[in-house]
């Protein structure tokens, strides 16, 4: 059996197919950067303890996951769990690439709780810009709309009818947001959980405007990538579940060509595992 996770900031989709049936847990995010590894281990003990049989190969793709040091700690951290498993771990923006790609050339972009973009082989990642995070960069990520949202609220920049909105949901006092983002875990995620209010009142024309600027910030790095124009701009995460109609509205607007939107990468991502059974990573592959 193998089994592939997905892991973002906010959560960790682990898919597997045991005796022809696919199934699937999900767990908080898991991003090496901001997760302890006390808690990791705890969660991958539990994912464990789920599965119907031993697990043959363990394919991990993760946000914060770029760099060969977090994946060594990464891998070794999941050995711990999975000891007879083949360990791979990669970065998510790769897994993003396999998922809506394949063996196909062309630009790929994530925007989720995060956000990236990069140029991919049909291989590799060939070109990639660089991920300045949630606090500098994200832009058209969950975390940079809702991000816009709290601070236009608390500057009180927000039209007043879909400010008494905003408060009459949240209920936070301007302390309360405060000690949220800079005292508490996980801003990003809280940043993000804003997200279902613009959802839910996209007819104001006030979150009209924000979604249209945040979506166009991130459109707008596109043109780091000389022949954008010729080339098909695949899109990975769950704001394009949300948000389909602005994002394909902002792309029309830059002349972007969209490929394919994949709010879920984990399902495409065993299906591309699952054709190349038994192949190996090579030097990324780790004996738990």
């Amino acid at each position: 059996m193998i089994i592939v996770v997905d892991s973002g900031s906010t959560k960790a989709r682990w898919v597997w197919m045991a005796q022809g049936v696919r199934s699937e847990t999900v767990t908080q995010g898991l991003n090496p950067r901001l997760t302890d590894d006390e808690t990791m281990r705890a969660v991958f003990a539990q994912v464990r303890q789920q599965l119907p049989e031993a697990v043959e190969a363990l394919y991990f793709y993760g946000a914060g996951c770029g760099t060969d040091a977090v994946q060594q700690r990464m891998r070794e951290l999941l050995a711990v769990a999975f000891d007879k498993a083949l360990i791979s771990v990669e970065g998510d923006l790769l897994g993003a690439c396999r998922a809506a790609s394949g063996n196909m050339a062309g630009l790929v972009g994530i925007v989720g709780t995060g956000s990236n973009l990069c140029y991919y082989d049909g291989r590799k990642i060939a070109r990639q810009r660089v991920s300045t995070g949630f606090i500098l960069g994200d832009e058209g990520s969950g975390n940079h709309v809702g991000r816009r949202l709290l601070k236009d609220y608390l500057e009180e920049r927000m039209p007043k009818r879909v400010s008494d909105l905003f408060h009459d949901e949240y209920g936070y006092t301007t302390d309360q947001f405060i000690d949220r983002i800079y005292r508490q875990p996980y801003p990003n995620r809280f940043l993000a959980s804003l997200v279902p209010f613009a959802a839910r009142h996209r007819e104001e024309e006030y979150i009209s405007q924000v979604l249209e600027e945040c979506f166009g910030a991130f459109f707008g790095q596109i043109d780091y990538f000389e022949d954008y124009r010729q080339l098909p701009l695949h899109l990975v995460g769950g704001m394009t579940a949300t948000f389909e109609l602005e994002l394909r509205l902002a792309a029309a607007h830059r002349g972007i060509i969209l490929g394919q939107l994949v709010p879920d990468p984990s399902g495409p991502l065993l299906h591309y595992h699952l054709e190349r059974q038994p192949e190996q990573a090579g030097k990324s592959f780790f004996r738990g």
